[in-house]
């Protein structure tokens, strides 16, 4: 069966901003043994899966690497996207503003209540797009960012434009590691209490990390979905989170991904270390680069449920959740999500998939 990448949403189901208490969020229920559709919230999820489960949840942090300022050569306004960092201390960064940029140019970089901050250098060209620059201060890259970055909402939320709010609504209640430039949005569902309640159920927790890249957002252009080039995100699975999945998987529960980069992982992992149903191998610590792509057809090798948000047309997201659901039930799904006006995208309701 042929992916299925494109359904017209209407723009007022797409959530603008969290609602007040995040597990009030609606949870759509697949069943993929029933080929059945439910309706709960979030704070149900404690009752939808069983004692011996185990949730695996992301813990990357986002960081303030929306940057805003105006070129001193022209006086027009710059914005920028903060990337990562070289050995050297040089920023990775993809940029635009009105007209050509010619190297060396300098950047008056402005802080979130718009006073004049830091200056950076744009030294070269990369790509179409990403540049190198280097900040005058020689500082660590999250400090600065700290104080001159803004949230890097995705453009559809108020056109990208961030309020006080969005510094802690667009960041999961468990992030530990700084390194995404978006959020793991299903893990925005979670407070401590519906943390506690999930554990008290009988359902174990485990962390991983990987950081979400501005890829993530990449729309699928060509015509064979497949074919999509896929870019590649930094990941860890630490020693602990890897001994609590062979405890798990030895004992029979299922592990359940929150979100699709927990779900994009974990099956790295699978796939480098040739893990399989069976459970005939022990899973062990992992880190580096991934760019597994998942699409239909794909056989997943660790990851038994997904607990997901409703995500954007033409996206490798969307083909994900298809490669775990199947494309006729997630179709369904996200046609009756439009019919019961669910909310959608990073602060809206939320689909479990069993």
């Amino acid at each position: 069966m042929e992916p299925w990448i494109d359904y017209e949403l209407p723009a007022e189901l797409i959530a603008q901003q969290p609602l007040a208490h995040r597990a009030d969020a609606r949870l759509m229920v697949l069943d993929r043994n029933t080929d059945s559709i439910d309706h709960y919230h979030i704070r149900d999820l404690a009752k939808l899966i069983d004692p011996g489960d185990r949730l695996v949840l992301n813990d990357t942090k986002v960081i303030p690497a929306q940057l805003r300022g105006l070129r001193t050569s022209t006086g027009g306004r710059w914005q920028g996207l903060y990337l990562g960092s070289n050995a050297n201390g040089d920023w990775r960064l993809v940029c635009k503003t009105r007209g050509h940029l010619h190297p060396p140019e300098q950047i008056k970089l402005v802080d979130r209540e718009g006073r004049s901050s830091t200056t950076l250098w744009l030294l070269e060209q990369l790509t179409e797009g990403e540049w190198l620059a280097r900040p005058t201060e020689d500082r660590p890259a999250l400090e600065l960012l700290d104080e001159v970055g803004h949230v890097p909402l995705p453009p559809y939320i108020r056109k990208g434009h961030m309020v006080d709010s969005d510094i802690a609504d667009y960041q999961t209640v468990f992030a530990r590691n700084p390194g995404a430039v978006a959020a793991p949005t299903a893990g925005l569902h979670f407070t401590p209490d519906l943390l506690r309640a999930v554990e008290q159920s009988g359902v174990d927790l485990s962390a991983v990390t990987l950081h979400v890249g501005l890829g993530t957002f990449r729309p699928i252009t060509v015509d064979d979905p497949t074919q999509h080039p896929m870019h590649a995100e930094w990941g860890e699975l630490n020693a602990v989170a890897a001994q609590e999945l062979n405890t798990t998987r030895a004992a029979g529960g299922r592990v359940i991904a929150v979100g699709t980069t927990v779900t994009r992982l974990l099956e790295s992992v699978a796939a480098g270390q040739n893990l399989d149903r069976q459970h005939s191998a022990s899973i062990v610590p992992w880190q580096g680069e991934t760019d597994l792509f998942i699409h239909p057809p794909y056989e997943f090798q660790l990851v038994d449920a997904l607990l997901t948000n409703f995500h954007f047309p033409r996206t490798t997201l969307l083909l994900l959740v298809q490669a775990l659901g199947g494309t006729e039930l997630v179709r369904r799904a996200y046609e009756e999500a439009v019919r019961e006006e669910y909310r959608f995208y990073s602060y809206g309701d939320a689909m479990l998939i069993l």
